[in-house]
């Protein structure tokens, strides 16, 4: 049987964390790692660190606004590989794992067709919980839109790269060692997940969506357009450009244009309104 690593990045948001772990002890088949990655949160690493059912604690320093996403996801990978994981389940912290996600996973990584992809899994948004919490057996499935959602049981084979998602999926050791990881120089919010998608499709790996590795993402309050990241989107979006010739995010940059934040460059580009040309 394989071994399965279950990692998770976060800074903040310790009571989705704790509303994970409830999730993930309710899991068919339980991680044989699970690996929390902190970004400058000591606080949640000491609780992470106090969980009976062990999680082993990997700390980046940094208090800094823009979070090292790529940088945090690669070294909870390389501690999931060095303790030995065969399949590496990646699950953001605000996602709640349905019991059979873990042994999903599993299962599509062990299939010869499919196991070589990234096997990517629906995921239903929650509206904010009740004063009790999410009652996690009477959690609603209303996959979001936007992405596939093959039924429970039945697997699609994809290879849209625009589509990838870093929410929730999985992939083999040997497709992560493959595509190298995430590139590092992506900083903070925007477009790393993205080029992940585009490097695994240039270096032959695929996609396939998991109908039965479905997950509920917990509510919090989000900007749209995201104002707060502005100068992230608008950085990593240039470097997403020089590495694959097009700009992405283009709706949400559309959206700052559309306030006067940025302006279209003459090459097709993005720029904060009264940034120097060069």
């Amino acid at each position: 049987m394989s071994r399965v690593a279950l990692i998770t990045i976060a800074r903040g948001r310790h009571a989705h964390w704790l509303r994970q772990s409830d999730a993930v002890r309710r899991s068919e088949r339980a991680p044989d790692d699970r690996i929390l990655v902190t970004m400058g949160d000591s606080e949640l690493a000491e609780l992470a660190r106090a969980d009976p059912s062990g999680v082993h604690v990997v700390e980046l320093p940094g208090a800094a606004p823009e979070l090292p996403l790529a940088r945090a996801r690669n070294a909870g990978a390389e501690a999931a590989l060095a303790r030995g994981a065969d399949v590496l389940v990646f699950l953001d912290v605000d996602c709640l794992p349905v019991p059979g996600l873990l042994g999903a996973y599993a299962d599509a990584a062990a299939l010869p067709a499919v196991g070589a992809r990234l096997l990517c899994g629906p995921v239903t948004y929650l509206e904010p919980p009740p004063a009790t919490g999410y009652a996690l057996d009477q959690l609603p499935d209303c996959p979001h839109p936007a992405r596939p959602a093959p039924a429970p049981g039945k697997v699609l084979l994809g290879d849209d790269p625009d589509l990838f998602w870093s929410l929730s999926f999985a992939l083999t050791a040997e497709s992560w060692r493959r595509i190298g990881g995430f590139c590092e120089e992506y900083i903070g919010y925007g477009g790393e997940d993205t080029d992940f998608g585009h490097t695994a499709r240039e270096r032959g790996v695929g996609m396939a969506w998991v109908g039965s590795a479905r997950a509920h993402h917990q509510h919090h309050e989000v900007e749209d357009p995201p104002l707060r990241h502005l100068d992230a989107i608008l950085r990593n979006g240039a470097l997403f450009a020089e590495r694959w010739g097009r700009w992405p995010m283009a709706g949400w940059l559309d959206a700052f244009a559309d306030r006067g934040l940025v302006e279209r460059t003459s090459d097709g580009g993005y720029r904060q309104v009264g940034a120097p040309l060069g």
